[in-house]
């Protein structure tokens, strides 16, 4: 028998959405935010993508990769948006593991309201870094998520990994 665990928190989260206008975008809004914005939670921009902390993360330093197009379809997706997709989530496990060295990740995306899209209409793609036993009594019977680390913390720490990063691939070492 599948055992259930319940994500309650994810409601406020999906329901703010609901309740947002039709034509705004979360994620066209992050991209169009000044980069240096102190409240910014983007942490890198690439040439057709960025990566930016999950507001609501499953664990600490959980990641988002979105393309800057507004779409809801893979297959609208150019070949450069793909290659730079699986670039970026190539340098964003780079740096999570520099970082806060989880022993594993979770990697992919939830295509429509179906497959459990909180956000359905801007095609985005999670990187979730997972560690032994790291889900626990809290989430499961104290509807608490515990994140170890401010999200403004952690999105200063991965913008300086992913700048050395970067660095050290365009000198080719």
């Amino acid at each position: 028998m599948m055992e259930k665990m319940w994500s309650p928190w994810r409601s406020v989260y999906i329901e703010s959405f609901n309740l947002a206008k039709k034509e705004e975008c979360i994620f066209c809004n992050s991209v169009l935010e000044n980069f240096e914005h102190d409240n910014s939670l983007v942490v890198y921009i690439g040439k057709s993508c960025f990566v930016v902390l999950n507001l609501y993360p499953y664990n600490n330093g959980h990641l988002m990769i979105v393309p800057n197009r507004h779409l809801n379809d893979f297959s609208l997706l150019s070949m450069e948006e793909k290659s730079e997709i699986l670039e970026l989530t190539d340098l964003s496990m780079k740096a999570l593991k520099s970082e806060i060295n989880p022993q594993g990740f979770n990697f992919g995306a939830n295509i429509g309201k179906a497959a459990g899209a909180g956000i359905d209409d801007h095609l985005h793609f999670h990187i979730v870094p997972r560690w032994s036993g790291d889900t626990n009594f809290m989430p499961v019977l104290g509807e608490v998520k515990i994140i170890s680390q401010e999200l403004l913390e952690t999105r200063n720490r991965l913008r300086k990994v992913f700048i050395e990063l970067v660095e050290k691939s365009s000198n080719g070492k």
